[in-house]
């Protein structure tokens, strides 16, 4: 197999904040209570006339600046988002439009916050066989059009935004190691949309048990499965769903605060987005070097889990 690796990164976050004070506002809730139990103070949330496949758009043309790469050389697209614009045509073909890319496969996949693990996987396997070269890989997601304003259990949680990456091969011994996916379709009916209301339900405490086993589980397999230790484990980039939950994640890996990523601060759950905002933000704050052993986690919907072990590095 090639070696598959992230040759650039971008991002796109809506200008407007919403604080846990403003939310306090409309829902019987307050900033000591949400940071408490979540580590978020804020969250970004798009205009009306901003939907997902703008941010998607906006982030994959910063990734391909920072890829170094045209449009025309871009083979295949692949957007994870559990909150396309609408069920069809998918978000990937509206990046391609806009893009101005020419007669190259793009579809989405929906794992909600697992996808952005999901999507990667999946464009690894189209450059391991020699079918494309350079993928686009993007999560984006626009969680306050099925949020309910009115229910602080979920409302306090998500955000909006966008993060895209290049996949392409790179050096021999860089680019991702191992992955792990895997799913619990008996645990579908705690995080989902309602078919009545079309706005997200849960079930927070069985998704809490769920990812404080899941996530930290995973991150340790991935580094095994690489054929390392977690001493070799050099930062931590989990989705930015709740800091306790990383914080199990990281103790899982014996990695101290300085080397996990926690923008869930700022950005709260971006579902899909929240990988790539990450990363993106670790790279632009220079906690992430060159032949460094990196880890992204997740965990989401479905009930699903995923991680990837890179070195990164071109």
């Amino acid at each position: 197999m090639k070696s598959v690796g992230i040759i650039g990164v971008g991002i796109y976050v809506p200008d407007q904040v919403v604080t846990n004070h403003d939310l306090s506002k409309r829902v019987d809730t307050n900033d000591e209570w949400i940071r408490s139990r979540t580590g978020i103070e804020e969250r970004r949330i798009a205009s009306e006339d901003m939907d997902t496949s703008d941010m998607a758009i906006i982030a994959a043309k910063n990734a391909l600046l920072d890829a170094s790469l045209e449009a025309t050389e871009i083979d295949l697209i692949l957007v994870a988002t559990a909150t396309p614009d609408h069920a069809f045509p998918s978000v990937a073909c509206m990046v391609q439009e806009a893009l101005g890319i020419k007669n190259v496969p793009a579809m989405d996949i929906s794992v909600a916050c697992s996808g952005f693990i999901y999507t990667m996987v999946t464009a690894k396997q189209f450059i391991d066989t020699n079918t494309y070269q350079n993928v686009l890989v993007i999560g984006s997601e626009k969680f306050s059009k099925i949020v309910d304003w009115n229910d602080r259990n979920t409302s306090v949680l998500f955000g909006d935004g966008a993060g895209a990456i290049v996949l392409s091969e790179v050096s021999k011994g860089k680019g991702i190691l191992s992955f792990d996916l895997g799913s619990d379709g008996s645990g579908a009916k705690h995080l989902a949309v309602s078919k009545e209301t079309n706005k997200v339900t849960m079930n927070g405490r069985e998704v809490y048990k769920f990812a404080v086993r899941q996530m930290p589980e995973s991150s340790y397999r991935v580094v095994k499965k690489a054929g390392l230790d977690s001493d070799d484990v050099h930062y931590l980039i989990p989705h930015q769903a709740n800091i306790r939950i990383i914080d199990a994640a990281r103790e899982r890996l014996g990695l101290n605060k300085d080397q996990v990523s926690t923008t869930v601060r700022i950005h709260g759950n971006t579902s899909a987005a929240s990988i790539p905002l990450a990363l993106f933000t670790e790279i632009q704050n220079g906690f992430i070097n060159d032949n460094d052993i990196i880890v992204m986690v997740g965990f989401g919907a479905g009930l699903t889990w995923g991680s990837v072990c890179l070195r990164w590095g071109k």
